[in-house]
């Protein structure tokens, strides 16, 4: 691997934040310490700051030379509202908060970049540098956007990444069109007539519509959608009754959907509306039909990735760069890339083995309470974003 012999020197020092990081895990709009830290490194490396975008979010400028180009790097910083297993040194210190996607990693890649860029700027333009709140349900992508981060901050693209376990360290994963779902809850609530379960014929029994409704909604995605669309309806909740003997007034249905397209997600939350409405109706029930988007599918453009794949091969080799297989978990660097070019990939955290005595015995997955990131990706992660913004800027004007 072809690494910055400079980021290298300063990995130890960089992997003793991601620690504290970890070990002091701030939830959605909430990483006020992490944002703090994060001023602080950049502030002490001579590197301009903007404060309180998104309520909590960074952004660092770096600037080179006489050049309007720009180019955006983003990093998020928030928890996950989660119990961590692991008893290691640098553990969670907080009950029920935990780094368990790895952001305290994301957080570190990009200031060992930034630490580089500080003494070694190396083109003609500007690097800036997002330290994100809130990716974690809160949206903070579409907050800080809101506070104009496109406006003060022009860039010409945006680039994300995330760790991604299960493979081995030294590999990368890039492809274009999409490659995260978007993200959306529903609820349903179908208002029957309760009674006396020995006697049903008295009342409208909500239970038996939810069952039918739940079966029903599977052949929206086996029977509406064309099969080589992306999408999933999960029911994932079922909430009704209080005792054996009584049939109760209601049952309530939540879950969630995904899909990697906006007219699949718009067939879908109609269809879904449908069925449930008149499901009930067929009952003589009532029905409250509740449908929440969260965050959109997040599309790489297909020459920003390929841009992002030719810098990967020249950092780890050609076979060490792998097509990325779309997952349906959600992303709301989404937000960002509906605005703005870019790709967002993934760089490998390994299996596992990287893991201190006093980890939990779960596996080393996203959002398992026995996860933790792997600081060998370190000096790798921040090589590829110094080299990224080095490679985009040194390029022919578009």
């Amino acid at each position: 691997m072809n690494v910055l012999d400079s980021i290298v020197t300063q990995a130890a020092s960089i992997a003793a934040v991601r620690r504290d990081l970890h070990a002091h895990p701030e939830l959605c709009f909430q990483e006020v310490r992490t944002a703090d830290l994060v001023a602080a490194k950049l502030t002490e490396w001579g590197i301009p700051i903007h404060r309180g975008m998104g309520t909590t979010g960074v952004v660092g400028i770096v600037k080179n030379g006489t050049s309007d180009r720009a180019i955006g790097l983003r990093a998020d910083m928030d928890a996950l509202p989660m119990q961590e297993f692991n008893t290691f040194a640098h553990a969670s210190k907080h009950p029920g908060r935990m780094h368990a996607c790895g952001h305290d990693g994301h957080t570190a890649m990009l200031l060992a970049a930034a630490q580089h860029f500080a003494k070694n700027r190396n083109f003609d333009g500007t690097v800036y540098l997002i330290f994100q709140p809130a990716e974690e349900g809160g949206g903070g992508a579409r907050e800080m956007m809101k506070d104009g981060l496109f406006d003060k901050f022009p860039m010409e693209a945006v680039f994300g990444m995330h760790n991604w376990p299960g493979q081995a360290v030294g590999n990368f994963a890039v492809s274009p069109g999409p490659v995260m779902a978007s993200t959306n809850e529903f609820k349903i609530t179908i208002r029957g007539k309760g009674g006396h379960a020995a006697l049903p014929h008295n009342g409208i029994d909500p239970v038996p519509i939810a069952c039918q409704m739940v079966q029903a909604f599977q052949t929206i995605i086996s029977r509406n959608k064309k099969p080589v669309d992306a999408g999933v309806i999960s029911v994932t909740m079922i909430h009704a009754g209080e005792a054996t003997n009584v049939v109760p007034d209601s049952c309530e249905l939540q879950g969630t959907v995904r899909t990697f397209t906006l007219e699949v997600l718009d067939l879908i939350e109609k269809r879904m509306k449908q069925i449930a409405e008149h499901t009930c109706a067929a009952h003589e029930a009532q029905c409250e039909f509740e449908f929440v988007r969260n965050y959109p599918p997040t599309i790489n453009t297909a020459p920003e990735a390929e841009f992002c794949r030719k810098v990967m091969a020249s950092i780890v080799g050609e076979a060490n760069v792998q097509a990325q297989e779309p997952t349906m978990g959600g992303e709301d660097f989404a937000y960002m890339l509906q605005a703005k070019p870019g790709a967002y990939c993934f760089i490998a955290n390994g299996d596992g083995a990287h893991r201190e005595m006093g980890h939990g015995g779960g596996p080393c997955m996203l959002h398992n309470p026995s996860y933790d990131f792997n600081d060998d990706l370190i000096p790798l992660g921040a090589t590829y974003w110094v080299r990224l913004a080095e490679a985009w800027l040194g390029q022919a004007r578009p």
